[in-house]
């Protein structure tokens, strides 16, 4: 029974030192899960909303995503690269009444999730924190499988042969290849 016990408590350690989370289901899309901290599930046409800001002068850690809502009529996602704010739309979208369902409660400034480390610096509501590990975003085959986006959202367009980051402000779609 102590042998049992010993192989369990082993098997458990192994599987906390080594996980990684995969929302949706239990296979998502890496081939390769040695360098992947967080992922999601190829089976739904579905992607990473981002934060709603109405004031982003706190926001100051590089490598920030958010959907900039300071003036609700002219929305834009923005990416932080470290010293200036980074337009990735096309053009403004009114989110004001997507803003009106959001709690108006403040939320606590050191409250975040970090996955990978048990600590991080960074400023965040989700921080992924890894030297060797990276987030794989939710891949579509295309922008237009998804029935409803919401401003914010995040995905990786597969189906036209070169991936592609879209980003939806919550008027349209913007595109990034590499």
């Amino acid at each position: 029974m102590k042998k049992l016990l010993l192989l369990f408590l082993v098997f458990v350690m192994k599987i906390s030192i080594f996980s990684q989370i995969i929302v949706g289901d239990n296979l998502g899309t890496a081939t390769d899960k040695s360098s992947v901290l967080l992922e999601f599930s190829a089976a739904e046409n579905r992607g990473v909303i981002l934060p709603y800001i109405t004031d982003k002068s706190s926001v100051n850690t590089a490598g920030s995503l958010i959907l900039n809502a300071t003036t609700p009529t002219a929305a834009r996602v923005e990416y932080y690269n470290g010293s200036s704010w980074i337009d990735l739309s096309v053009q403004n979208a009114n989110v004001s009444s997507y803003l009106s369902i959001q709690p108006v409660a403040n939320e606590k400034s050191n409250s975040k999730t970090i996955l990978g480390s048990a600590t991080s610096s960074a400023e965040g509501i989700l921080v992924l924190e890894s030297a060797s590990k990276a987030m794989v975003l939710p891949k579509v085959s295309s922008v237009k499988d998804i029935i409803n986006p919401a401003p914010g959202m995040m995905v990786l367009a597969t189906g036209s042969g070169v991936p592609t980051l879209a980003f939806y402000n919550g008027n349209q779609w913007s595109f990034w290849n590499y």
